[in-house]
């Protein structure tokens, strides 16, 4: 298990979790004008459960990749020792599972109490948690161990009951606690609560983090010391004052806006963050500036492309987008290369893809090769598939009768590279691969006759009765269609 150097969590300035804000343009630039920690915004555990971690070579980052391909939490070495993982969740279990997924990659894990939103309360997380005390314990001593452990959360009503909570919590070994001064029931418009943080942050010896200042006191760097004194405590965290302009964290004062978006573009093309994402964030920076021409064109912007040259930054985006483009090209010939030097001279190979478009509904190439294993009576074809880290596309090599076949073509998804597999051992066969250029299609017809034998017998009141080896046959056939797991 890799642990990083523990955070200080003393004195310090940082960028507080924001949905759609929160993202490694955002925490990158807000490391560049002197913020200490950053935070990511806050993702679920059950869709981090479903990532893969990939290493990035083209943008030299971390990626975890969702099923559909989405990249669902980007980091990079630069904010490594920086960067804070803010995770949703109402389970011990789950939780500590992301948490070790991620734990290598960040520099701390924290538990979200604090969301009022509904799409996090009514799954029982966020604000929903302080409600259940015994479950706050249970995830924090679940987590004991690994990496700088935090909680964020609101109040309670009663200032008592939320000092006494917080004092329970200490007790599981956290190392730090992020409070936003408001109720569950309050909004960014509501004035912060300093004496509930000051009370709480007087009753702990963990580092106290004060969120919530940017309505009521944060306008500018200065204002940031004055809002830690207030709440009495170890370190400040900054939200909306960070989104609206991220250079809130500069000692020297802030940059031009116009500075500060141009700084997040590059970092947005830098790392191939998703237009949407970009434009989300850049109008959340111009505001009150939205109707004006820039705003409108902004607003009006589908590509990243064309956001840069909403900024007068198209070149910039020409230039970086070729050399990613001759950096892939060059990965991918030091890949291939890399596998002609390890490919199996017996594996035999044609440059192959499944176009579904050319084979009847519910047939494919796969279907009529094991179809053509059992007539022959060789074992069932055997599919190893691997996916390649550089593009995350997808290879199978597929054995069948001790010979080995794939495709030099690599595909977007496992079903799809195993079809092409079984297309090319079907080819060098010389056997029928189901196309419908094929004329009749006798699979079809054996899909019928069973359907049509299966009608007759419950007609008859005999389905009940059906042989049990017939049963498994159809069964066995029918679950061809699904891909198979890894």
């Amino acid at each position: 298990m890799t642990v990083n150097t523990p955070l200080c969590f003393r004195g310090k300035k940082i960028l507080a979790p924001m949905v759609r804000v929160g993202t490694l343009p955002m925490r990158l630039l807000a490391l560049d004008y002197g913020a200490d920690i950053v935070y990511c915004e806050e993702l679920i555990d059950i869709k981090m459960l479903q990532c893969k971690r990939v290493i990035n070579e083209v943008l030299e980052t971390v990626d975890f990749v969702a099923p559909n391909e989405r990249v669902v939490f980007r980091t990079c070495e630069r904010e490594r020792t920086r960067v804070v993982f803010q995770m949703g969740s109402a389970d011990a279990e789950r939780a500590l599972a992301v948490a070790k997924l991620v734990e290598s990659d960040v520099a701390g894990i924290d538990i979200n109490m604090g969301c009022p939103k509904e799409y996090s309360t009514k799954a029982s997380m966020g604000a929903a948690l302080l409600s259940d005390p015994d479950k706050i314990e249970s995830v924090s001593i679940t987590w004991w161990g690994l990496s700088c452990l935090g909680k964020n959360f609101c109040f309670i009503p009663q200032v008592e009951d939320t000092v006494n909570l917080v004092k329970r919590i200490e007790k599981t070994g956290i190392a730090a606690i992020a409070v936003h001064g408001r109720k569950k029931e309050e909004r960014p418009q509501h004035p912060v609560h300093c004496d509930v943080i000051k009370a709480i942050s007087e009753a702990v010896s963990i580092p106290v983090i004060a969120n919530g200042g940017s309505h009521d006191f944060i306008k500018e760097y200065a204002d940031i010391e004055t809002f830690q004194k207030a709440t009495a405590a170890s370190s400040v965290m900054i939200a909306r004052a960070a989104m609206w302009n991220p250079s809130i964290f500069r000692k020297e004062g802030f940059c031009p806006l116009k500075d500060v978006m141009q700084d997040y573009i590059k970092y947005a093309v830098r790392y191939d963050n998703h237009y949407t994402n970009t434009k989300y964030c850049l109008c959340q920076m111009l505001r009150e500036q939205l109707e004006t021409t820039r705003g409108k064109k902004l607003h009006a912007a589908q590509s990243a492309q064309e956001i840069c040259e909403v900024f007068e930054m198209g070149d910039f985006y020409e230039e970086t987008t070729a050399i990613f483009e001759a950096k892939k090209t060059s990965l991918e010939t030091k890949t291939q290369d890399e596998d002609d030097q390890m490919e199996d001279p017996d594996v035999i190979k044609m440059a192959v893809r499944f176009d579904k478009r050319e084979y009847p509904p519910q047939i494919t190439p796969k279907m009529y090769l094991l179809e053509w294993c059992r007539k022959e009576k060789h074992p069932q074809p055997v599919y190893e598939t691997v996916q390649r880290p550089l593009d995350r596309l997808f290879c199978s090599v597929v054995t069948v009768a001790e010979r080995k076949y794939r495709s030099t073509l690599w595909d977007k998804s496992k079903k799809l590279a195993e079809q092409a597999a079984a297309i090319v051992c079907l080819r060098t066969l010389g056997v029928p691969e189901g196309k419908l250029c094929e004329g009749e299609n006798h699979l079809i017809n054996k899909r019928k006759r069973q359907d049509q034998e299966r009608l007759i017998n419950r007609d008859h009141g005999e389905d009940l009765a059906e042989p049990s080896h017939k049963k498994a046959n159809f069964i066995e056939e029918t679950s061809d269609l699904n891909v198979p797991k890894m």
